[in-house]
């Protein structure tokens, strides 16, 4: 994966305390936004699927899980 610069603002002390733990606060941003993004592009796919999941929900509800008579726990 290419990398690119960014410019990022932190808080003065939270910069202090990383670089005094010797963090790589690069690799801890990427993280952090990678993260965020996931959580996000997940919360959007729920919000665009409601329906279809609570549709599957109340019929599950109705019916039982799909093939429920062969699980052998």
């Amino acid at each position: 994966m290419a990398r690119v610069k960014v410019n990022l603002t932190l808080d003065a002390e939270v910069a202090a305390a990383a670089r005094a733990l010797g963090l790589n606060m690069s690799r801890l941003a990427e993280t952090a936004i990678s993260e965020a993004a996931k959580a996000e592009r997940n919360r959007l796919w729920r919000a665009e699927n409601r329906a279809a999941i609570r549709a599957y929900a109340e019929e599950v509800a109705r019916e039982g899980l799909p093939l429920a008579q062969y699980r052998s726990f």
